[in-house]
């Protein structure tokens, strides 16, 4: 893995770094406990937790020494100033502002950046450079009750050598899963946009679209896939027939989902699930093919291996969700679906008042909570009667209190296996502590890679989660409370 990532580094074209920067990601899934994140090295590590599911539902935020009573003193002050730091508009946009100017470009400027940035935001939200970093971050997670979701950092390929090289990275972070402790990783994740170029998933996308426009519109390339619009899909971007893909072009999607069919069966192999990543509308129909296409070949013997992302701030999200599991039920297909808000908001309104067109987002965030909440409860229901399996990855602790208890009132308790909880790696902590406590499998979405590789990704998770880091500050208060308790604990 570690090979892979420093090889990778050294070629990453600038254009495709300012382009996966400037755009924002996919905040699903998933990703980790800030403050696991690099202990030092003064510290010992927590003996392992063993864990009793209580009878009853107990999602309790009430116990500072519950929730973080596992987390070193160091790491605890470490998480509270970041989360701080990271709560403050003006240091986000000047962030924002620093890696976007030219003094990037001057080598002892970047160093004294990039040296910072990796001591603070770096260490609270990322898993580490290396193999040997990111399998101690696994680890110290694994022993205080959560899992991992591993995230190769880089996205959008803009050529064949990039996705080669992107495939590679990926292939060596499934690899890797084989020497960490027995469930510690509990998936590995890949975006379709850094496997396939991304001209090729624009024009992809046009074509499906334009097929559903006109059912009788031929793509002889086109495999057995689910369900990927719905009536109430956005299909505004294609407006015009679009050209048939060029021999060249034919052969570079052959290519890409030769790529995907590799990462899948290496998961296989390795028996750990792989989640592929929603992107934005634009592009998405292009992803749900890719990822449906693979489901048809992978997904057997009611275990999913491959899952598939929704957003539930989409309108269309609720109806997508029902037709691909009704078309999976009948092609006998365990279903494997994460699911999430959303993250292209600003992006996806722009885009469609650009065209003329509404919003493909709910036009309030009680609608985005309301889909959301249905369709955690769709999935539950489903896995309590049949083999869908669901990541529900949320930073909200209502839709996070609502599945718990209607995942004990259905009794998938002893289904866990089927349902992961899952937050990103560095932010809601008291929710995945909570849920961990009342007897879930939690993951946290743990992006790793070297610093300058990942800091586009930094900066994005700070840009499009500034509302939820300024706003919920559930995490610092209980983490502030912790630390009280334990000067009150030693002075007395």
């Amino acid at each position: 893995m570690a090979q892979a990532i420093v090889s990778t580094q050294s070629k990453i074209s600038k254009r495709v770094f300012f382009y996966v920067f400037n755009r924002p990601l996919n905040t699903a899934a998933s990703s980790p406990a800030a403050a696991f994140t690099a202990a030092t090295a003064t510290t010992s590590p927590p003996s392992p937790l063993h864990l009793n599911p209580p009878s009853t539902p107990t999602v309790d935020f009430t116990d500072s020494r519950a929730l973080f009573g596992s987390i070193p003193t160091s790491d605890l002050l470490h998480a509270t100033a970041t989360l701080h730091a990271a709560a403050v508009g003006p240091v986000v946009d000047v962030g924002m502002w620093v890696m976007n100017s030219k003094l990037m470009d001057v080598e002892l400027f970047r160093d004294v950046v990039l040296g910072t940035v990796k001591h603070s935001f770096y260490r609270h939200f990322c898993a580490g450079e290396d193999d040997t970093s990111v399998a101690k971050t696994v680890r110290r997670l694994h022993d205080v009750g959560l899992r991992s979701m591993l995230d190769y950092a880089l996205e959008y390929a803009d050529d064949e050598a990039s996705c080669d090289r992107n495939l590679d990275g990926f292939l060596s972070t499934v690899e890797a899963t084989k020497s960490l402790p027995s469930g510690s990783a509990s998936f590995v994740v890949t975006k379709v946009s850094a496997i396939c170029p991304l001209r090729l998933l624009e024009r992809v996308s046009d074509l499906l679209r334009w097929q559903q426009k006109n059912p009788s519109f031929n793509l002889p390339w086109k495999l057995q896939t689910l369900p990927i619009f719905s009536e109430s899909s956005p299909l505004y971007h294609t407006l015009e027939q679009p050209e048939p893909l060029t021999r060249e072009e034919e052969k570079s999607l052959q290519m890409s989902h030769e790529r995907l069919m590799k990462i899948c069966q290496s998961c296989v192999d390795a028996n750990v699930p792989l989640a592929i990543d929603a992107e934005h509308t634009k592009v998405q129909p292009a992803i749900d093919y890719f990822t449906y296409s693979a489901a048809i070949i992978h997904n057997k013997d009611r275990n999913p291996i491959v899952y598939g992302t929704i957003q539930a701030y989409l309108k269309d999200a609720k109806d997508r969700l029902l037709l691909a599991n009704k078309e999976a039920s009948k092609l006998k297909v365990p279903l494997g679906i994460k699911l999430v808000r959303g993250a292209y908001m600003s992006s996806e309104s722009k885009l469609a008042s650009s065209l003329g067109f509404e919003s493909p987002i709910h036009d309030t965030i009680q609608d985005t909570h309301s889909c959301y909440n249905t369709c955690a409860s769709f999935l539950l229901d489903d896995i309590a009667k049949g083999s869908t399996g669901a990541i529900l990855a949320t930073h909200n602790v209502e839709s996070g209190k609502l599945a718990a208890s209607r995942a004990y009132e259905i009794g998938i308790g002893k289904l866990k296996q089927k349902l992961e909880f899952a937050q990103l790696y560095g932010m809601s902590e008291a929710l995945s502590f909570g849920l961990r406590n009342a007897g879930f499998q939690v993951s946290k979405y743990m992006p790793f890679g070297p610093v300058d590789m990942v800091m586009p990704y930094l900066l994005r998770r700070a840009e499009e989660n500034r509302g939820l880091l300024s706003a919920s500050n559930l995490d610092r208060e209980l983490m502030r409370k912790e630390l009280g308790r334990r000067m009150k604990e030693y002075i007395s």
